[in-house]
């Protein structure tokens, strides 16, 4: 059962310190939602953070402006613990304990698999980005928008929905962001820094990585893998990866992609996208993990090779069905 911003706003206005966690491995709706919420507290004279235990991924720096910390000592016993864009504590792994220290939890998410667990939950499936459901929450506290907060929210939703391409783009979307205009929205800026800012070192370890693709599944499937080695050998970063299997997706006849990110030797990480019809959620949980219809992930605790083979596997079997 969800909540309603109503209440939820209400918890908020007695809060004397909050702190945001997005989830591992955050993208740009997890810190553009978490940053619009952190400058909005902080105008209202909340004492607020967003947590993090990892470097923030380059095309996304512009967003922090001193909002995040790894510092554990600052969050501790917080009024309101916010989980945003994720909706499972072993999404926010190592920050588990500064998350239940605070006094209330809450949780607002836009994921398919998200099962409501904290005192306070807005869970919306289908809603495009998590930035779409933090806009109509900023509305109920009453929040007067600014550049920063709008530029947050434009970075949210803009790369939750493809830039506006994927399937979960809709109406309401564009109507958001028409009224982040009024709040100071740079969207050209934005764009640039999320789109047009990647390393050489990034873009060589995407041609790798597109060179090693195999297609299968009749022309309608398509892997690929990100190693140690070849992260060694482009000077490329793991953060670095999210795009190809983007690109994998955008091949001509291919409807579902999955990119395996091997992290060490039995820690693989597989991001999986469709295009239309294939749900990717629903195979993302036969491996433990969850997401979206046309775009989910999972962990995997086997080799780069064996999870490449139960992949491929499971794929093929839901594509002959």
């Amino acid at each position: 059962m969800n909540n309603s911003f109503k209440e939820i706003a209400a918890e908020i206005k007695k809060a004397k310190k909050i702190v945001l966690y997005p989830h591992m491995h955050m993208d740009g709706d997890a810190l553009g939602s978490c940053v619009s919420l952190c400058h909005v507290f902080r105008g209202e004279g909340i004492e607020s953070y967003v947590y993090i235990q990892e470097d923030i991924p380059d095309n996304l720096k512009f967003l922090d402006n001193g909002y995040c910390t790894s510092d554990e000592e600052k969050v501790k016993n917080a009024d309101i613990s916010m989980l945003v864009d994720s909706g499972e504590l072993k999404r926010i792994k190592g920050r588990e304990d500064a998350f239940n220290s605070g006094k209330t939890s809450i949780c607002i998410d836009h994921h398919e698999t998200t099962a409501p667990f904290c005192d306070f939950n807005y869970i919306d499936s289908k809603a495009a980005a998590t930035g779409e459901l933090v806009f109509e929450l900023l509305n109920e506290l009453g929040a007067k928008g600014d550049s920063v907060t709008a530029n947050a929210l434009f970075a949210a939703i803009t790369t939750d929905t493809g830039n506006f391409q994927y399937s979960n783009t809709d109406k309401l979307s564009h109507e958001i962001v028409a009224k982040l205009y009024d709040w100071g929205l740079e969207s050209s800026k934005i764009s640039i820094e999320i789109y047009e800012n990647y390393r050489l070192e990034r873009l060589k370890l995407e041609a790798e990585a597109m060179s090693n693709s195999v297609i299968f599944g009749g022309g309608r499937a398509a892997i690929t893998t990100v190693t140690q080695e070849m992260l060694r050998e482009t000077g490329a970063l793991m953060n670095e990866t999210e795009s190809i299997v983007d690109n994998l997706r955008s091949i001509r006849g291919v409807e579902v992609a999955i990119l395996l990110k091997e992290e060490e030797e039995k820690l693989i990480r597989a991001s999986i996208r469709s295009k239309e019809w294939f749900d990717v959620a629903e195979l993302a949980t036969a491996f433990g993990g969850g997401g979206h219809k046309h775009a989910s992930g999972f962990t995997s605790h086997k080799t780069l090779s064996e999870t490449w083979e139960d992949a491929k596997r499971e794929i093929e079997k839901r594509l002959d069905l």
